[in-house]
């Protein structure tokens, strides 16, 4: 390879091998003769000596090359950045006024008596940098180069020792790592399947799986007691920032155990793995939040706890206001909500402008504002319709301070909470009510058991067809399906829904009812399933469990918004590879030798 006019000769690496890595190096190996290797991160020629900031994934280590080195100088002199090198020197402490802190290896350097180039590069088309803006299309083609930035490495190393800490707690515990298959039947799981054809049953089709989930069940049934599967799983679905359609899980089930054991399993074993990995002490034992309380105080089924601004109830402060806006409502049967944003009790009509828009997009009517001026008086455009004691009465009952914006809302309750919700959301974004080192856990649970979808007229399952009633629950089964609570639980981190489970159906009967009040007739439940129904009847003992999505569970360590970053090769929105550019068509030969014809939609 030529760079600018001059040939670079590339070096065998032969019997050479490195004795320590770049971020290896202190004081204390001062005149030792030490080996390196890695890439080049930084050339300088300070026109007497050149310097090389030599990288690998544990470091940074600064390489010095003299004149006087002939042949190594003259090579430096044909290094560029990405070049891998294998560098042979001595140890040297750097003067104190030239030591570099922001390294682990500043306090020396390496003073160079040979230097291999083991192979040139081209010029990166991804800085490998940290704080370089690189379009992220250009950055998933060249995945590789793009790893080696160290917020990069760092998040691969993180997740590497998140899934250690996980293994060795769940060993610890008594649980078996048994891996389940790939090529599965296709079940209903909620999302659609990734089919793959098979070329010795032509035109039979296995699904790669959504999860583990009947397979593990099958494992209770086999006596396995406890389980657990760092797995691969796939769902062909819309994209987003924490969706992928291949993911991770730690999957898990529990025989003889119910909600309570689960619970206890989890939270142990993420308090081992932010002690022992982060650094960090985490609340124990995790708040159970109902999922009706999340609901109507939070708008959603996953809300973050880091800040509060609950919703209040106040309509029995406006039940006798001719406002037409609050009056309109309580006449209609709507409701009307207050939360509290801290700090913003004198925000400007413009500002409230721009959170009235905020509120809009997420589907609310829009907002109304009560605050206090500097002298503490009160100020809102609906003080006369409302009156002052009413008001007064309002700030007082959601528990806003004299610095805090109450902001008011209604419409028909079940749209009013989703978007006071997302409103919820936008507001911390926007004021930075949450930091990203302050992890908060809570469980939500007693969800329902089934969801109605009016468009299809369809009962589907909230979790999955396999999630238990509560007990108590079960004569509702034949009355009012809608009604019944799932012995279910998600776990919530910092507002991300990071693992749900649920204690299991084992009973044969009870499972092909839950199957009928989903549509399932009991002619279909036994084509689907009649292998777990069968499995059923032969000793099922109790049992539970849950999956942490360890994508998800990682970008929140790593304070990441999107799970792409803490994945090796991850697939873009649309799902294709930039890297492979997968997927591609299939040659006839192959299309020929599954029996199978594509059909491709009309333009």
């Amino acid at each position: 390879m030529k760079v600018g006019e001059k040939s670079v000769k590339t070096e065998p690496i032969g019997s050479l091998r490195r004795t320590h890595t770049c971020d290896e190096l202190r004081s204390e190996h001062d005149g030792q003769k030490v080996t390196l290797m890695g890439w080049v991160h930084r050339r300088r020629d300070l026109g007497g000596l050149i310097f090389i900031d030599l990288r690998d994934r544990y470091g940074m280590t600064q390489v010095v090359v003299d004149p006087a080195q002939g042949e190594a100088f003259e090579k430096a002199e044909r290094v560029r950045s990405e070049f891998v090198l294998a560098v042979i020197g001595r140890v040297r402490v750097r003067p104190g006024e030239t030591r570099n802190a922001n390294i682990n290896t500043g306090d020396v350097e390496l003073v160079v008596e040979e230097i291999k180039i083991l192979n040139p590069s081209k010029v990166a088309p991804v800085q490998v940098s940290d704080y370089q803006n690189v379009d992220e299309a250009l950055r998933l083609q060249y995945r590789y180069v793009d790893l080696r930035r160290p917020s990069m490495t760092h998040n691969l190393v993180l997740r590497h020792r998140i899934a250690k800490a996980v293994r060795d707690y769940l060993d610890s515990q008594n649980f078996l790592e048994i891996e389940t298959p790939t090529l599965v039947r296709s079940t209903p799981e909620g999302a659609r399947d990734y089919l793959v054809p098979s070329r010795v049953h032509p035109g039979s089709f296995y699904a790669l799986p959504q999860s583990p989930q009947i397979f593990k069940q099958l494992l209770m049934v086999s006596g396995m007691d406890r389980y657990f599967q760092i797995a691969r799983c796939f769902r062909d679905e819309d994209l987003r920032a924490d969706r992928q359609p291949e993911f991770t899980q730690i999957d898990m089930e529990m025989s003889f155990s119910g909600q309570d054991d689960v619970l206890g399993v989890v939270e142990g074993m993420l308090e081992h793995m932010f002690r022992t990995v982060m650094g960090v002490d985490i609340e124990m034992p995790f708040p159970r939040m109902p999922y009706h309380e999340a609901i109507e105080f939070y708008g959603s089924d996953k809300p973050d706890m880091r800040y509060d601004m609950r919703f209040h109830n106040v309509e029995e402060y406006l039940s006798e206001t001719e406002f037409k806006v609050f009056k309109s409502a309580l006449e209609d049967g709507d409701s009307i909500r207050a939360l509290v944003l801290p700090g913003q009790a004198t925000a400007s009509r413009k500002v409230q402008g721009e959170l009235d828009e905020i509120a809009k997009s997420g589907g609310l009517a829009g907002l109304f504002f009560v605050g206090r001026g500097e002298d503490g008086s009160l100020k809102s455009s609906i003080l006369k319709h409302v009156g002052e004691d009413n008001l007064n009465g309002i700030i007082e009952f959601v528990g806003a301070g004299k610095d805090d914006l109450v902001l008011i809302s209604a419409g028909p309750k079940k749209e009013l909470l989703a978007g006071l919700g997302k409103l919820r959301v936008e507001l911390a974004r926007k004021y930075e009510l949450a930091a990203r080192d302050n992890y908060k856990l809570h469980w939500v649970v007693d969800f329902p058991l089934f969801a109605y979808d009016a468009e299809e007229d369809a009962v589907y399952p909230e979790h999955h067809p396999f999630t238990s009633p509560h007990a108590e629950d079960f004569h509702l089964l034949d009355s009012e399906p809608l009604t019944a609570r799932a012995a279910a639980y998600d776990l919530v981190i910092n507002g991300n829904e990071a693992a749900s489970g649920s204690v299991r159906i084992h009973q044969r009967e009870l499972q092909e009812k839950v199957l009928e009040c989903i549509g399932l007739s009991l002619e279909d439940a036994r084509q689907k399933f009649g292998f777990l129904l069968n499995a059923f009847e032969y000793g099922a003992p109790p049992h539970a469990g849950i999956a942490l999505g360890l994508d998800r569970l990682v970008a929140i360590c790593a304070g990441q918004d999107s799970i792409r970053e803490v994945l090796a090769f991850p697939k873009n929105a649309s799902a294709f590879c930039p890297l492979t550019e997968a997927p591609v068509e299939a040659t006839q030969e192959q299309l020929e030798l599954l029996h199978l014809k594509v059909e491709h939609p009309s333009a």
